[in-house]
């Protein structure tokens, strides 16, 4: 079973992508800081990581990513409101195998998991 790290500080957002990756049969744990998905990821050794971009904490999603590449190599699924080409070419220096514009279609991550 596939092991999914959701960091995402919008609780229904949240929720909602734990229910839908949950009927998909994988396991999820949700957090909601950069801190908190450092801890997350050495504790529950995810295989993806599905990262929001503006989070709490002093760090964003991508600083956040950073911060892991530097003892784990997770891929990443980015999901946030702001695409602008700045955001998106810093998040493609990270381990980044999708990125999606919320709201989320729930189909485009299924493919994007299925593809890993």
């Amino acid at each position: 079973m596939k092991k999914i790290l959701i960091v995402e500080d919008e609780y229904i957002i949240a929720l909602v992508q734990v229910k839908f990756l949950q009927k998909k049969g994988f396991e999820v744990v949700t957090v909601g800081s950069g801190k908190a998905a450092i801890n997350a990821v050495k504790d529950f050794s995810p295989d993806l990581i599905v990262m929001d971009i503006r989070i709490e904490g002093d760090m964003d999603g991508i600083e956040t990513m950073i911060e892991i590449e530097k003892f784990a190599s997770i891929p990443v699924v980015y999901c946030t409101g702001n695409s602008e080409e700045a955001i998106i070419d810093r998040a493609r220096k990270t381990n980044m195998k999708g990125f999606l514009v919320k709201p989320i279609n729930n189909t485009e991550l299924e493919e994007i998991i299925n593809l890993l």
